[in-house]
């Protein structure tokens, strides 16, 4: 049987830790939490389920999760954010893999919850995720804060049955805050890749946003909050390009 190390990043996670741990003991045989100094009880919490916890200043998503692997005691590795968990499917799907691996990475659904309703559209489901991977064959990528796990050519790449279940904002204002923080990292990261941004960017890139997710992604299908999600997607966009001019502007001044 192919041995598994589970491994989630996590900074202040108590809400959801203890969901994440619980939903992986069936098919795991390391579970390691790599924590960004929490102060709160993720470490604990990690600890009383059986977890390893092994501390990391964080220096971002794509530099914590190639670190984590460094850590794991398994190269066949099932990377989760702290707010995730399995479905049931999902769980069956991996045990199956594990008694006959017939590939070297393979790819999701995530689902996400959002102040309590599964979101089935606005561009966010099915979410497709490549996160159970031999980790000899690729690393993390992308740019901040969207990584992604990038395998080399050669490897064989399966679509499994089953869904991430990401609990990812209980209030609006989890939303906003995430929203700001997101487009703040992807703005430095662009700009330090040199990147620029239009003033044609900013004035359309949040309407195409908003009309793709809500009108073409169905967004509108969600009800009130696919509504939400959208706006406040296209406003992160706004944000986005906005601070990405902005810092632009800035280093021209100083130059």
């Amino acid at each position: 049987m192919q041995a598994l190390s589970v491994v989630i990043i996590a900074f202040n996670e108590e809400r959801n830790i203890g969901r994440c741990i619980d939903s992986v003991k069936e098919i795991a045989d390391d579970i390691l939490i790599v924590d960004s100094f929490s102060n709160d009880q993720t470490e604990e919490i990690s600890k009383s389920k059986g977890a390893r916890v092994v501390k990391h200043e964080f220096l971002g998503y794509i530099e914590q999760k190639n670190w984590a692997i460094t850590q794991s005691k398994h190269p066949f590795i099932l990377s989760l954010d702290a707010d995730e968990c399995l479905s049931k499917e999902l769980i069956q799907e991996i045990k199956q893999i594990k008694n006959n691996k017939n590939g070297d990475a393979f790819i999701m659904s995530r689902k996400t919850n959002y102040c309590g309703k599964w979101i089935h559209h606005c561009g966010w489901y099915p979410d497709r995720k490549l996160r159970l991977f031999d980790s000899t064959k690729g690393k993390w990528g992308g740019i901040n804060p969207h990584d992604k796990f990038e395998m080399i050519k050669e490897s064989k790449q399966v679509m499994i049955r089953g869904d991430i279940l990401h609990y990812s904002y209980y209030t609006l204002n989890d939303h906003i805050n995430q929203a700001n923080k997101f487009a703040e990292i992807t703005a430095r990261t662009l700009f330090a890749k040199g990147r620029r941004a239009t003033v044609l960017q900013i004035l359309f890139s949040p309407a195409v946003k908003f009309i793709r997710d809500y009108f073409l992604r169905l967004g509108f299908l969600d009800g009130y909050y696919g509504f939400v999600i959208c706006r406040i997607s296209a406003y992160a966009t706004f944000v986005k390009y906005t601070r990405l001019r902005q810092l632009y502007m800035f280093s021209k001044n100083e130059g």
